[in-house]
């Protein structure tokens, strides 16, 4: 068993602030992972559980497609994106715990403090009240009848 880290995002910035030192860079992002599955997909992938130094998001809206169409809703997920591109290059069960992954320098922030840190992966937890799946479908289906209960309980004539 492996434990996570109590604060991914705070691990994530340390270990950037340690990397950038012993090597001398200004412009690095660093990217903790662990393995999730997706409720509408088969398969597991790797997600980002702590981010520095990486826009977490590219926020497309109000840009357009490659077809002119515009883009009302497309926040991708940059920093989930990079941590599947590196299980690819790590593989589950080899043992490698770092890759390097390359041609995301647009998503990389440079300097020092918050703002070379960036926002951290914890932004890209949906609050509980826009999340999907906070409930089962049992719960969902009991507070729907408890509510439609209440509303035929004060309005007797439906």
């Amino acid at each position: 068993m492996l434990l996570l880290p109590v604060d991914p995002d705070a691990s994530a910035r340390r270990l950037r602030a340690a990397w950038r030192e012993r090597f001398g860079l200004d412009r690095l992002g660093v990217v903790v992972t662990d393995t999730a599955g997706r409720p509408w997909r088969e398969g597991l992938t790797d997600i980002a559980i702590g981010a520095a130094g990486v826009a977490v998001v590219d926020d497309l809206r109000g840009g357009a497609d490659a077809h002119g169409r515009p883009l009302n809703v497309t926040v991708t997920a940059v920093a989930d994106e990079i941590a599947a591109a590196s299980e690819l290059v790590r593989g589950k069960a080899s043992g490698r715990a770092i890759a390097v992954v390359r041609g995301v320098g647009r998503f990389v922030l440079g300097g020092d403090g918050p703002a070379g840190d960036g926002p951290g992966a914890r932004t890209l937890v949906r609050p509980s009240a826009d999340d999907l799946f906070r409930e089962g479908s049992a719960e969902a289906y009991a507070r729907g009848y408890a509510a439609a209960r209440a509303e035929v309980a004060h309005d007797p004539a439906r």
